[in-house]
């Protein structure tokens, strides 16, 4: 694991940096969890073989720093993940995030512009609102949900046989899911839609076959932005379908 001490807030984010031919993809991972612990077994699929891929913690996740001054936005993380970049210097990259880390993965591309060729998202946040998840957490006050409404959720996580996710979000600043939850719910300006939607580059937006019917598999093609299925999964599609979102990835990077 890699190691970069960011300038703009003088602590330290860490990746994965996994050796490989053609553009970086850079992976973003979604709320509660981490990067290292979610795409190892996507990177290592046959579908991707031989790709360079960086597989990123957030800040407040997995193994990076969790700062307590930090503002852990879906803009906050954009211009870690925009940091990470040049500091990486690619001359083009590939973008994927799931949840979270695809409103996280539009707001970056907006910062880094023509460097990013492809734009992949597994059911981002794009609009105001929040998810289920979100809005349960950015209910609480952010005092209430550091002192018991984080370890609340960790174990009702693990008795519902959530093992994995349980597991990420028990090692998650709890101050740190909270503002993020909070920045989900109330969206960005412009919203993260319309930022998508002003973008040329490819994009693609991949769902869970169990989270279908949904009506941005008709508007978003609209808009231009491919559609694309991970059989046998729902949201949860990097755990219960790992394989199938690799494919999935690799044909939206073609």
């Amino acid at each position: 694991m890699k190691s970069l001490v960011l300038q703009s807030v003088g602590s330290c984010l860490r990746y994965h940096d996994i050796p490989g031919d053609g553009r970086p993809l850079i992976m973003l991972h979604g709320l509660g969890c981490a990067s290292s612990s979610d795409y190892p077994r996507i990177a290592s699929d046959p579908a991707l073989a031989g790709r360079r891929m960086v597989l990123l913690d957030f800040l407040g996740s997995g193994f990076s720093d969790r700062p307590d001054g930090f503002g852990y936005t879906v803009e906050d993380h954009a211009r870690t993940v925009a940091e990470l970049v040049t500091n990486l210097a690619p001359d083009s990259l590939d973008l994927y995030g799931h949840s979270m880390g695809g409103a996280v993965a539009i707001v970056a591309a907006a910062l880094l512009g023509d460097c990013v060729r492809h734009l992949v998202m597994g059911e981002p946040n794009l609009d105001p609102g929040g998810g289920t998840f979100s809005r349960k957490v950015a209910a609480m006050p952010e005092a209430d949900y550091v002192a018991y409404g984080h370890r609340d959720l960790v174990k009702a996580a693990r008795t519902e046989g959530n093992g994995i996710w349980a597991a990420s979000m028990s090692i998650s600043a709890p101050y740190a899911v909270h503002r993020s939850a909070t920045s989900l719910v109330a969206g960005g300006t412009p919203t993260w839609r319309e930022l998508l939607y002003a973008m040329k580059m490819p994009r693609t937006i991949i769902f869970g076959e169990a989270s279908l019917p949904d009506p941005d598999t008709e508007r978003l093609p609209q808009q231009g932005v491919g559609i694309g299925v991970v059989p046998q999964a729902g949201h949860g599609m990097i755990v219960e379908n790992p394989g199938g979102v690799a494919s999935a990835l690799r044909a939206a990077l073609r």
